[in-house]
């Protein structure tokens, strides 16, 4: 976990760490946007249109590729890091999701995540680590 800051303005201040990466292999464009609202997903422009195309390949009226459209759309935005590597959340996700001030966030392969810490903590506690989990852990070799 890695902190960061939302401005009054509702952009968020990348971390450096992330940056560097970001900077490196991605570019400055990006797709702001939430499945549930409970968090901010900040996808590299290119990782987002890799998962735009794997959509494109269901029938236009699969139900849960209308519903995960429904949802990232709702939420969702393109942004463009600024020069002092910030990013505009948008502002309806930025009051569900609490992303306001001081924030946790997490580096995953394809995207950050952006949680108000007190709902990533509960968020730990309500998906404990399950003995299914280790053993799917363990047939990937982790």
């Amino acid at each position: 976990m890695h902190k960061a800051t939302v401005d009054p303005k509702g952009r968020l201040k990348i971390p450096a760490e992330f940056k560097e990466i970001i900077d490196r292999e991605y570019g400055p464009n990006f797709y702001v946007t939430s499945l549930r609202g409970d968090k901010v997903c900040v996808y590299p422009f290119s990782q987002w249109e890799h998962i735009e195309k794997k959509l494109a390949e269901l029938p236009t009226m699969h139900p849960a590729r209308n519903k995960f459209l429904d949802r990232t759309n709702y939420w969702g935005q393109q942004a463009q890091m600024d020069s002092q590597g910030r990013v505009l959340i948008p502002a309806q996700l930025r009051a569900s999701a609490a992303a306001a001030g001081e924030v946790a966030v997490m580096g995953y392969p394809d995207r950050l995540d952006v949680w108000k810490k007190e709902n990533f903590d509960k968020h730990l506690e309500d998906q404990p680590i399950t003995s299914e989990d280790e053993q799917t852990w363990s047939d990937l070799g982790i």
